[in-house]
């Protein structure tokens, strides 16, 4: 692997495009949460026109956008955050872990918020986190002594 890539700015783009992406859904209306695999219930609420909806997804957005704005903090772009070391463990822990589980727990549970979301939905979305999750750790291990 190219060893002039700077992991933590690739990461930082992901949970940009990821918080970019959740805005967009919002815009999209309720085929857009259901093509994403918000699930049945998410897109008759978007059809309804729910603010609880849009207030969740759009801090799902700022969460994102604050996960982006940490990577870039440890990448050098952006001045040392508080906590840095911490939060960018945090948050490579939470991709991975849910990448991990998210592979696992359609088949052990029928919860009914898991069993609305589909199959596909479940193991492409495990796949990204854990793959967003991989690129977080390689920078974190790359950039470990100036964290």
């Amino acid at each position: 692997m190219n060893s002039n890539i700077d992991f933590l700015k690739v990461a930082g783009i992901l949970s940009f495009l990821t918080a970019a992406l959740h805005i967009a859904i919002i815009f999209g209306g309720p085929e857009w949460y259901r093509f994403f695999g918000a699930g049945q219930d998410a897109a008759i609420q978007a059809e309804q026109g729910s603010i609880r909806l849009i207030l969740s997804t759009l801090f799902l957005a700022a969460i994102f956008a604050t996960w982006g704005l940490y990577a870039w903090s440890g990448s050098g772009i952006l001045p040392r955050f508080p906590f840095l070391r911490t939060c960018l463990i945090l948050i490579t822990v939470v991709y991975l872990a849910r990448g991990i589980v998210g592979f696992i727990i359609p088949f052990v549970t029928n919860h009914p918020r898991i069993t609305q979301l589909s199959i596909g939905f479940m193991m492409w979305s495990s796949f990204i986190c854990l793959c967003f999750g991989l690129v977080h750790l390689k920078g974190i291990l790359d950039r470990w002594s100036s964290l």
